[in-house]
């Protein structure tokens, strides 16, 4: 798959813009540097890869905002081997900045026809989180406790059983529903009953959908 120099450095001005907008995370901006966005996009849309906007990529959902990728991943404080879940695979380029960090990633899709086809893509440019299809609201009880969770779509409530998979001192970045736009909440377990929440400013994402499809 072709990655060119004018690739390279369309991201190099990209990550520039999200440096402008405040993310100052150098792993960060390194992942979104490094990996191609255009990839993730049909061939037509190209022109489109590296504005930082979101954009549609089918079965309703988009690629989100690269600021709003790099925002969410600043805020999870990734570690090296940090066992992730990321709800809600869509595109996989924020499953790909994961594993850019250096986390173990575990990404759960429920639109069977995105999940079959980034289960492709991802290998296909270097990428290997472990795939799953099912239910985000239910998360991966087999492989938990996670050092952290990221979801990807705006939920209506903060659903019990993912903070019941977070490890002691983990966090759960998730973007809850508030009328017309999501806040971006940070809740961190303190310990075994209690956790810690956070606010973080308001979004927009796609709503968060149960079951499978």
């Amino acid at each position: 798959m072709n990655d060119s120099l004018l690739h390279k450095g369309m991201r190099k001005r990209l990550v520039e813009t999200i440096v402008s907008k405040g993310i100052s995370n150098q792993n960060v901006l390194n992942a979104i540097g490094n990996i191609p966005r255009h990839l993730f996009m049909e061939s037509g849309f190209v022109n489109f890869a590296y504005k930082d906007q979101a954009f549609p990529i089918g079965a309703g959902q988009t690629i989100s905002q690269p600021y709003t990728v790099a925002f969410q991943s600043q805020l999870l404080q990734v570690k090296p081997n940090d066992k992730i879940l990321e709800v809600g695979t869509g595109s996989g380029y924020q499953a790909a900045v994961l594993v850019e960090l250096g986390a173990l990633v575990y990404t759960i899709e429920r639109q069977q026809e995105l999940y079959v086809k980034v289960q492709q893509l991802l290998p296909s440019i270097g990428y290997h989180p472990r795939f799953f299809y099912g239910d985000g609201y239910k998360g991966l009880p087999t492989y938990g406790p996670f050092d952290g969770i990221i979801v990807t779509a705006g939920a209506p409530f903060v659903p019990q059983d993912l903070l019941d998979q977070l490890k002691i001192g983990a966090r759960l970045v998730i973007p809850v529903d508030n009328g017309d736009h999501q806040i971006m909440k940070v809740i961190t377990r303190v310990d075994e009953n209690e956790f810690d929440e956070q606010h973080y400013g308001n979004f927009a994402f796609v709503p968060l959908l149960n079951g499978t499809n």
